[in-house]
């Protein structure tokens, strides 16, 4: 069985997904469960270089008081699942681009699930720029992957065309929001759910598991 999560590492809710993810597969244990994070770009069009925070809330949201808001908003739900969203030190919107492609290398290594995380906490509770390649380099080594190895990969193109292609697939698919979990290619759910709201989705995986046995 395989759930892929279409996902984007700026993108807060995803964050608050993850954590009802979790405590759904805790409520529900999925052993079989084969979880891939996919790529989704919630600013396709975001320069390399990324841009500063407050002139993206401002063209994303039209008004600090309307980003203020929303944010707050998120804070209250991020509180509710155990996280300190500390939004006022993202100082920089960054391109994903990079951090999607150091999720790639981190699948292939065992620690995919490890990886997003860090890379959560890293933007979401330190601020710290994860569109920049020192930054991204400077986790992976935290994550146990060779500082070299990653410094050689993130300097490459290598996984690029993969993260588009992920991007491509989502549009696809369907995917306008994320979090997207989609089940074994056919079953999906979007947005960061109560964890009950997944138990309908584990039960078609075990329904299907079942009638191919």
């Amino acid at each position: 069985m395989r759930l892929d999560i279409f996902s984007d590492v700026i993108c807060p809710w995803c964050f608050v997904g993850k954590r009802r993810l979790e405590k759904a597969l805790a409520l529900r244990p999925m052993p079989s469960l084969d979880i891939r994070w996919r790529a989704f770009q919630l600013n396709p069009g975001m320069p390399k270089e990324g841009m500063d925070r407050q002139a993206y809330l401002e063209a994303k949201f039209g008004g600090e008081m309307r980003s203020r808001q929303i944010y707050d908003t998120i804070r209250r739900v991020g509180g509710s699942e155990n996280i300190a969203f500390a939004f006022e030190k993202v100082k920089r919107t960054p391109n994903t681009v990079d951090a999607h492609r150091l999720i790639r290398l981190a699948y292939d290594k065992g620690a995919q699930d490890a990886m997003v995380e860090a890379l959560f906490q890293a933007y979401f509770l330190n601020g710290r720029d994860i569109g920049d390649l020192d930054v991204l380099i400077d986790i992976a080594e935290e994550q146990d992957i060779d500082r070299d190895e990653a410094a050689n990969f993130l300097e490459s193109t290598e996984g690029a065309v993969d993260v588009e292609a992920e991007c491509v697939t989502a549009g696809r698919i369907g995917v306008n929001g994320v979090p997207c979990f989609v089940l074994n290619g056919r079953y999906g759910l979007s947005g960061a759910q109560e964890p009950e709201a997944l138990f309908p989705l584990f039960d078609l995986a075990l329904q299907e598991e079942g009638a191919s046995a």
